[in-house]
């Protein structure tokens, strides 16, 4: 378990600080003991979304399975190697517009848009998604 609080702190609470509250389902892992104590000890209030209401998770649930989408395309498109592909997924996904938001999540993060050698142009512009801006990326790197 301290390997998890670790790995919490540096993946999540080093890039973004402290959440003030974070909203769950009722999976194991975000009821542990384990948890609630990482949580209560950093001084974050833990909600618990009401079950079989999926509007109060919506949000999170619309992301899921957009993720779920892209790496389903990059298992078609790329076979067993997918795996190393994971990292321009999620580039992909944080530089992609979204409606709701009307900006691209990195945007929205950092309040500036992402340079990256595939995206000169600002953010929004070229709708490149998924498989194509991963073979993409790789071919402009490698």
């Amino acid at each position: 378990m301290d390997k998890l609080a670790r790995i919490y702190l540096k993946e999540v609470v080093t890039r973004h600080g402290i959440p003030v509250s974070i909203i769950s389902d009722h999976d194991p892992r975000f009821a542990s003991n384990f948890w609630r104590s990482l949580q209560n000890a950093l001084g974050t209030r833990l909600d618990m979304s009401t079950v079989y209401h999926p509007k109060t998770n919506g949000q999170s649930e619309r992301t899921i399975q957009t993720l779920k989408d892209m790496l389903r395309a990059c298992a078609i498109d790329f076979g067993k190697c997918w795996v190393n592909d994971l990292p321009l997924v999620e580039f992909s996904y944080n530089n992609s517009y979204h409606a709701t938001i009307k900006a691209a999540p990195f945007e929205a993060l950092y309040g500036r848009k992402c340079r990256s050698p595939i995206c000169w142009t600002e953010v929004g512009e070229a709708q490149i998604l998924g498989p194509e801006l991963i073979q993409e990326t790789t071919e402009k790197i490698v």
